[in-house]
């Protein structure tokens, strides 16, 4: 018997007792590569973005995979050989989708505190465009862009204060928020780019956050977007695309959010309806196209049930910790805990914790589980800002990854050892 265990992500699955990966038993990777290990689906990767591949046929577009999700080079070489763009925001990423075959021209450089240095750098290799968040950042990169006789293509990105309805720290598109231009002082941002040299104004680019779930404020942003359009062109200056960013949400546990290809769908009708159809349409997801695709495999080490008399808790210590998965412990995210082998015995709570040394080491409180010591637990939805957040605090090697594609497995980061974490140190004499 096959039991999907989350919607949204149809290559985990459940086959009798055992967990399974794109045809793959998570228990036998846990076994060959150890754990924490992190597992993920090359196949749900490139149906997540054929989904956005196919709303955007027939129309000028640039898919750009928001590569701060997961950096992993195998991960980029999927997304390079679909024919992906990326979208970065650093020198050190743009490095990292050239070395895995990735395009420059299909890049577009956002990020709020670009240095002089990365943007002679992104310019030599001939990216797409730079997201200019302030007026600031561009007044350097004409300076950059000039001293090399080189002219930078620029959209500005502008902050809609529109509320994306998300958690705080992945909120960016509120007055409040460090990210892009005022809405209200684009316009005059916009006529001092036309006017500076090495500067190409091409477009106009929207982030608003992340972990999306509703059209509705999209449709806003893109509403004020194109007001702003309007405006900038009847001051002479034409905007050639339309960048809409990211931001589009996945099921963790109970959510509910459109599919790409309908999100894709509704904005282009709006683009459409509002006389804006013949620009190019840049859209940049990242959480959508990995989130689900992966999984962190973690061992439990010890069991430590609390006492019924006073109330205490249950922990399950695993060898997974904050710095393998900092997603909980930074705002209190919810990912789904399910054991690689189903136990017959019925369950309890547990807390799901990690061995570092802090009381926010936890992966997940309150959560009903068979599991003895010694079993693997999986970390569902654990594709996006797992890996690429981790650390090695409390000196602990970061984990291994593999890829897994149709029944097999490939090793694609080796894990690391403590030897590696201070091999760049220096005692003084």
């Amino acid at each position: 018997m096959t039991q999907e265990l989350l919607p949204g992500a149809p290559h985990l699955a459940r086959r009798d007792a055992d967990l399974w990966l794109d045809g793959v038993r998570l228990a036998d990777l846990a076994t060959e590569f150890g754990t924490p290990l992190y597992a993920y689906s090359r196949s749900a990767m490139r149906e997540a973005a054929a989904a956005y591949q196919r709303a955007l046929a027939g129309r000028p577009h640039l898919l750009c995979y928001a590569m701060k999700a997961n950096s992993s080079l195998a991960v980029l070489k999927t997304f390079a050989d679909l024919g992906l763009g990326f979208d970065i925001v650093s020198a050190g990423e743009l490095a990292r989708v050239i070395a895995a075959g990735g395009d420059p021209a299909k890049v577009v450089f956002s990020g709020v505190g670009k240095r002089p240095d990365e943007m002679r750098t992104a310019l030599q290799a001939g990216v797409h465009c730079f997201n200019v968040e302030s007026a600031a950042e561009l007044e350097t990169l004409s300076a950059v862009a000039s001293s090399m006789g080189k002219t930078a293509a620029i959209s500005l990105r502008v902050n809609p204060d529109v509320d994306a309805q998300t958690h705080p720290y992945i909120s960016t598109g509120l007055k409040g928020n460090k990210f892009g231009v005022a809405h209200d002082e684009a316009r005059a941002v916009y006529r001092r780019a036309a006017s500076l040299p090495g500067i190409h104004v091409a477009g106009i680019d929207c982030h608003i956050g992340s972990q999306i779930t509703t059209v509705a404020p999209y449709l806003d942003a893109l509403d004020r977007l194109l007001d702003l359009v309007e405006q900038v062109e009847a001051d002479g200056i034409p905007i050639a695309h339309l960048d809409m960013g990211g931001g589009l949400g996945i099921t963790y546990t109970d959510e509910t959010p459109p599919a790409a290809d309908l999100l894709v769908g509704q904005l282009l009708a709006r683009i459409d309806a509002r006389g804006h159809g013949h620009r190019t349409v840049l859209m940049e997801p990242g959480r959508s196209l990995v989130g689900n695709a992966g999984v962190l495999l973690t061992e439990a080490l010890v069991l430590k049930p609390g006492r019924v008399d006073d109330g205490g808790k249950n922990f399950c210590i695993v060898d997974a910790a904050m710095n393998d998965m900092v997603r909980p412990a930074m705002y209190e995210a919810w990912l789904a805990i399910v054991p690689c082998h189903q136990r017959a015995e019925p369950p309890l709570t547990w807390d799901v914790v990690g061995p570092v040394c802090e009381s926010g080491d936890w992966l997940g409180r309150d959560r009903a589980l068979a599991v003895q010591t010694g079993d693997v637990l999986a970390v569902l939805s654990a594709g996006a800002y797992g890996m690429a957040m981790a650390s090695n605090y409390n000196t602990r090697p970061r984990a291994a990854e593999v890829m897994v594609d149709n029944g097999r497995a490939t090793l694609i980061r080796r894990r690391e050892t403590v030897a590696d974490l201070f091999r760049d140190e220096l005692i003084p004499g």
